[in-house]
C-alpha cells in the first residue's frame, strides 16, 4: 500500500515586479498556510517519505515549508520541471517513475492540471483545487510503476479554511 498527497502550491503573489509566472513567489497568506497545512498532516501522524515538486518558485517554496516541518532539507525535495502546469499524463509519468522505497509521497504542482488529475483518481470530485489544498489517496500497490492501473481509495481532502 502506498499513500499519495497531491498538494497545490500555497497562495501566490501577483506583485507587478515579477517578470514571469514561473518566478512568482508566495504572498503573506501563502507563507502562513503552507506551514499550517504541513502541521495538519503531522498532527494526523502522517509521515512523508518523499516530496516531489514543480520547480516553479511558488510550488517549490510550498514544498520547502513541508520539508522543514518534516525535518528534511531542500536537497531532499525531488525537483521535476515538467510538473509546472502539468496535465494528468505528466503526473502519471512522474509518479510511475518514483522509487518504490518511498511509501508516502507528497507531490506539489499547479492548477488547472492538478484539479483535472485528482478528479481522475477516485469517485471524489473537486471543483477547483484550492491553494495549499491536499488531496490524499491510498493506492493498492507496492510499486509506483503500477500507479495508473492500481485501485485507489480517496482518503481525505483538506485545505486552508481562510479561502
Amino acid at each position: 500500500m502506498k499513500q499519495l498527497f497531491i498538494i497545490r502550491h500555497a497562495k501566490s503573489s501577483w506583485d507587478v515586479g515579477v517578470l514571469n509566472d514561473f518566478d512568482r513567489g508566495l504572498n503573506q497568506r501563502g507563507h502562513s498556510d503552507a506551514p499550517a497545512m504541513a502541521k495538519r498532516l503531522i498532527d494526523k501522524n502522517i509521515t512523508i517519505d518523499l516530496l516531489v515538486s514543480s520547480t516553479a518558485k511558488r510550488a517549490f517554496t510550498t514544498a520547502f515549508y513541508f520539508a522543514e516541518a518534516y525535518h528534511k532539507k531542500e536537497k531532499d525535495i525531488l525537483k521535476v520541471d515538467e510538473l509546472y502546469h502539468a496535465m494528468p499524463a505528466i503526473f502519471y509519468k512522474t509518479i510511475a517513475g518514483l522509487n518504490d522505497e518511498f511509501s508516502n509521497v507528497a507531490l506539489f504542482s499547479h492548477n488547472p492540471g492538478i484539479t483535472e488529475f485528482v478528479n481522475e483518481l477516485t469517485k471524489t470530485r473537486i471543483d477547483d483545487m484550492p491553494t495549499c489544498g491536499i488531496f490524499a489517496i491510498h493506492i493498492h500497490t507496492n510499486s509506483w510503476a503500477d500507479f495508473k492501473s492500481a485501485k485507489k481509495d480517496f482518503w481525505f481532502f483538506d485545505y486552508p479554511k481562510s479561502i
